[in-house]
């Protein structure tokens, strides 16, 4: 089976494609003077034609192949465990410096002003 684009298979994307040429070739096509004004019926009847055997006619079969079990390897494994105990040693070394320096917060004494 082909592989699919956003959930579709290429020849959607090959039809659109089509279509947009279909457009601009109609759009350019119907401001020309003269015979060439009369492509367009060919142009568009073209497209039509295409998109009527793409359609009807697709290459890949409508059911879809039998899938292989998949086997999950975690080949970063430790490195990610690395990289978390790092963090968690960070992590506990902010937090005693937050209880330091903003929980335990030393407060001073005003002097007292002798009269």
């Amino acid at each position: 089976m082909a592989t699919t684009i956003l959930g579709v298979g290429p020849g959607v994307f090959i039809i659109a494609v089509i279509w947009m040429v279909t457009l601009m070739l109609t759009v350019l096509l119907c401001r020309a003077s003269g015979k060439a004004r009369f492509w367009t019926v060919v142009v568009f009847t073209l497209a039509l034609i295409t998109t009527l055997i793409l359609v009807f006619f697709p290459r890949a079969s409508q059911t879809p192949a039998p899938a292989k079990e998949m086997q999950i390897v975690d080949t970063f494994f430790i490195g990610r465990y690395f990289l978390i105990s790092i963090m968690s040693v960070i992590f506990l070394g902010c937090l005693f410096f937050v209880f330091v320096y903003h929980i335990l917060e030393p407060v001073y004494a005003k002097p007292i002003g002798i009269h």
